[in-house]
């Protein structure tokens, strides 16, 4: 019935149904286009991190990959809860990875994030403590948050994603 009136129209006034649909497609390519744009802003404006670490002039952000086999003797400390494992040659000078309970995991950078990074900024981390030995600064963070110590107001330890997925500890930025 819907095309008899549409088609009795077209004789009245031949262009008034093309034009009619025409428009009705306008409309909706607009939307989707309007939800696209929407969409690509939205995604634009949005970091992958809120936390204040991004915002460190003192830290680069290098590319971390690595994967730990638990099954490895020299991760063996992992499988501990209150354990720690250090990695050299990764990050900017080395990361620790500290076992919170079996199933979480942290792994932070060793780099003093308070000061740029020079031939003293290499932390090195006794029980739960990351100190840095430079004769200019105190600097000492706690492993199992990357919080600095004594002062809240300073930037944390930079920290990477971990996942356990079975034996293996998966450390990425």
């Amino acid at each position: 019935m819907h095309d008899g009136i549409c088609a009795s129209n077209i004789r009245k006034i031949p262009n008034l149904c093309i034009c009619c649909t025409f428009n009705i497609k306008i409309i909706t390519s607009m939307k989707t286009l309007f939800v696209a744009l929407f969409l690509a802003l939205l995604l634009v404006s949005c970091k992958k991190d809120d936390s204040p670490q991004n915002d460190n002039p003192n830290l680069i952000d290098p590319i971390v990959n690595v994967t730990l086999n638990l099954n490895l003797p020299q991760y063996d400390p992992l499988k501990f809860p209150g354990n720690s494992v250090i990695l050299n040659g990764q990050g900017i000078r080395g990361i620790v990875v500290y076992n919170i309970n079996n199933d979480l995991y942290i792994a932070l950078e060793l780099s003093d994030p308070n000061h740029p990074t020079n031939s003293c900024s290499k932390m090195t981390v006794a029980g739960p403590i990351a100190s840095c030995p430079c004769e200019t600064d105190t600097n000492e963070y706690f492993i199992t948050s990357g919080q600095h110590t004594a002062n809240e107001n300073l930037y944390p330890m930079q920290s990477y994603r971990v996942v356990r997925t079975g034996d293996n500890i998966k450390i990425t930025n």
